[in-house]
């Protein structure tokens, strides 16, 4: 059994909304520091080890400094987050351009600033080599298509647009040696939010024999293997967390049977973790602040789908709990929702909760705990419907509470157009 916590009484979020008006996200950084090194203690077992952590969970550079601190690198999609991962201190081969359909000017910013390449297509080589030039280090991603099951996110690996076919994968690096490429690296990234321990195995052995292969067939030596992201959270209760070291010793079992006999020992390990490293470790805050009852039971908060769109978008499960009645039974079965003009603006449907006292009830409304928001929360949010972008707060490590991001407001919400120019218009 997975217990859900929340490191804040229901008198400190008093405290704290007094400063901060919900809704806000809250990460711990004691937690997420904590993790990280139970994750490098595992993969010590390998020669070099450094996860690039998915800046696309949660790009917030306040977050990415602490893991530069730690020794993380950061796994990029685009100009704004190797910007981002530049200013928190990451440099050169700290971080990796995973991008795909890649415009140019991202490219010609990674190779400046040293970041490793990981190129998406074969065709990606020669628009490299023509817009950019090439580095003298490059990594490929490697699509499996029908060798390998996705899972529900991320799709059937043959139906999706990321990757190299085997066969383009080893005319890649034929290709790029043959133009003076010195160094390689190779990456696959197969599933997301998967749980289970065997998948990931299979993805780092199916990787280890590619890169056997790939010597015999080119002479060519991988530098590093990128194992790709895609490590799960158990969001329910009765979910089973990732045992590291049970994963890292099957991936060490699997290295020492195909790469050590190869002669391809040392070679470096590579994550693109994200999700695993802060998303238990991060939480939206809001307040009940309408209760509805027509066919169903209702509870409207002052957060949307704007804030967490998980629930809407994969049908996802988030844990929901209320400050101050974690023991109350759960006597209620409500609909949890958002004020977006979308029906699909809920955050859980029929779950059993306690009773939810509401804002428009008379009282300031219960706080709502919406519980594994720490990765892919905040950072998908929009402004759909004219809706505004919450904080984001740091826990720190000795209690004190920052702000690391704050609220939109209205102005950033028309910065972009010409409110004075429009007065003029036909």
């Amino acid at each position: 059994m997975n217990g859900k916590y929340f490191p804040l009484s229901k008198e400190a979020l008093e405290d704290l909304v007094k400063k901060y008006p919900t809704p806000f996200y809250v990460y711990d950084e004691k937690a997420i520091i904590e993790n990280v090194g139970k994750i490098k203690s595992a993969f010590s077992v390998f020669p070099s080890y450094k996860n690039y952590f998915a800046v696309k969970a949660l790009p917030n550079p306040y977050i990415l400094k602490l893991l530069a601190a730690e020794g993380f690198g950061a796994d990029c999609s685009s100009l704004p987050e190797l910007i981002l991962s530049e200013t928190a201190g990451m440099k050169g081969e700290d971080i990796m351009l995973t991008s795909n359909e890649t415009p140019t000017k991202e490219y010609i910013a990674a190779k400046k600033m040293g970041a490793v390449i990981n190129l998406d297509d074969f065709t990606h080589i020669e628009f490299l080599e023509k817009t950019a030039g090439l580095p003298e280090l490059i990594s490929m991603r490697y699509n499996p298509g029908p060798l390998k099951e996705g899972n529900a996110i991320i799709g059937k690996p043959e139906e999706a647009k990321y990757g190299f076919t085997r066969e383009q994968l080893i005319q890649g690096y034929a290709l790029l040696k043959q133009k003076g490429v010195k160094r390689f690296a190779l990456h696959t990234m197969v599933a997301s939010n998967e749980l289970s321990i065997p998948y990931h195995i299979e993805t780092a052995r199916m990787l280890f024999e590619l890169a056997v292969e790939i010597f015999k067939k080119t002479s060519v030596r991988v530098e590093f293997i990128n194992l790709g992201g895609g490590v799960g959270i158990p969001y329910k209760p009765d979910q089973i967390a990732i045992d590291y070291k049970t994963l890292v010793d099957g991936i060490k079992k699997a290295y020492d049977s195909i790469l050590v006999p190869a002669g391809l020992d040392p070679m470096g390990i590579r994550t693109e973790w994200g999700r695993v490293i802060t998303g238990p470790y991060g939480w939206l805050i809001s307040r009940a602040v309408h209760k509805k009852e027509i066919y169903r039971s209702y509870i409207a908060l002052d957060s949307c789908m704007a804030d967490l769109m998980r629930p809407a978008l994969y049908t996802a499960y988030h844990h929901i709990s209320i400050p101050g009645k974690e023991n109350a039974p759960s006597t209620e079965t409500y609909d949890v929702v958002g004020s977006l003009c979308e029906n699909n603006d809920k955050f859980a449907i029929q779950r059993q909760l306690p009773k939810i006292e509401t804002a428009a009830e008379g009282a300031a409304g219960d706080f709502v705990v919406i519980h594994d928001a720490g990765a892919h929360g905040r950072a998908m949010g929009f402004n759909y419907n004219g809706k505004l972008r919450c904080g984001e707060l740091l826990l720190r490590e000795d209690g004190s509470i920052v702000q690391i991001r704050r609220a939109e407001t209205t102005d950033d919400y028309f910065a972009t157009l010409d409110l004075n120019g429009v007065k003029n218009f036909i």
